[in-house]
Formats: structure tokens, sequence, C-alpha cells
């Protein structure tokens, strides 16, 4: 089973660019993520784009829901931009059936030392592994179905909308 992974870009792949003074796009830091974490697991890593999710068009989550809908894998994680994350799984549920999607993203960019992205990334790699299809999003050590998330902006985490509904890994 090779999981594919998706990168849209936010928080995860900003860098600070030291001559602007700002957080900017280079490369993606999946390889190099997934090498530190020795993950073991068959992946294919493909970037799709590198944007912040708040400039995520209607016509940049059509490009994500293709390639979800064309890869040959039945289990993606993506990465992205937690501002719009939300929106974007409710796009890929709509658009996107028989296969399990996990998105994840970081609320500190990977460059710098506290980031949350690895921890979000092993456990969306997991979650993607064990639920059935469906879409998910998978932060903060939690998993949400798609509709029943939203991000805390004044706590900067994620959380379930109704607690009686969150997601369990036997999808119960």
């Amino acid at each position: 089973m090779t999981i594919q992974i998706l990168v849209t870009g936010g928080t995860f792949d900003k860098t600070y660019d030291e001559l602007a003074g700002r957080l900017a796009f280079h490369d993606t830091h999946l390889p190099e993520m997934l090498r530190l974490g020795r993950c073991r697991l068959p992946v294919q890593v493909r970037t799709v784009m590198m944007i912040d999710s708040l400039e995520m068009t209607d016509a940049d989550r059509a490009l994500l829901a293709a390639c979800c809908r064309q890869t040959a894998a039945e289990r993606i994680v993506i990465t992205h931009g937690t501002d719009t994350m939300v929106e974007s799984a409710a796009v890929l549920a709509r658009e996107v059936s028989g296969k399990t999607i996990v998105l994840t993203g970081a609320m500190i960019p990977w460059t710098f030392n506290a980031s949350d992205g690895l921890f979000n990334l092993g456990s969306a790699l997991s979650f993607v592994q064990v639920l059935p299809a469906g879409v998910y999003i998978a932060m903060n050590g939690r998993c949400f179905a798609w509709d029943n998330v939203r991000k805390n902006r004044q706590l900067g985490v994620f959380e379930a909308l109704h607690e009686e509904r969150e997601v369990a890994p036997t999808g119960k």
C-alpha cells in the first residue's frame, strides 16, 4: 500500500527569507522530514503547489481534488495551510470518493525549532493507514471528520465542533 503525499505549501513549508525579512516558499521539506522521522512506509511525494492557504483559489482546490482522483493510491496525505484546511477538506469530500484522505499542516514552520510539523505529519501517516474511506483532518494528535472540525484561532489548535462525533481510528 503506497501512500500518496500531496504538498500544497502552507506554514509546513515556509522558510524565513532573511533578505526580505518575511516567510517565503522554496522547496518542500517533506523528504527531509520523512528521513528524520525514519519513515519506512512506501510513500510518493508530489508537490502540487507551494502557496499560503489564504491565497488558495477555487481553481487550486479543484486541481487538488483532481490529483486525488487521478492517483492510483487509495490513501492520501495532504500537507496544507491551516487557515483554509477545512474549506479544502469540504471540497475534497464533495469531489473525491472511495479514498482515505487526511489533511495536516503546522502552526509553526518546519524550519523553526518549535515546529509541530513532524508530529502532525507522523499522526497523519498513522491515521491514513487505519481510517475508512473519507476525508479527515489530523492536527495536534487528534483526527477529525472534515465536517466536524474548526481551527480555534484564539488557542492555536484544531477542535471538534461536536465532541461526541470525534473520529476514532476504528472509524467509529
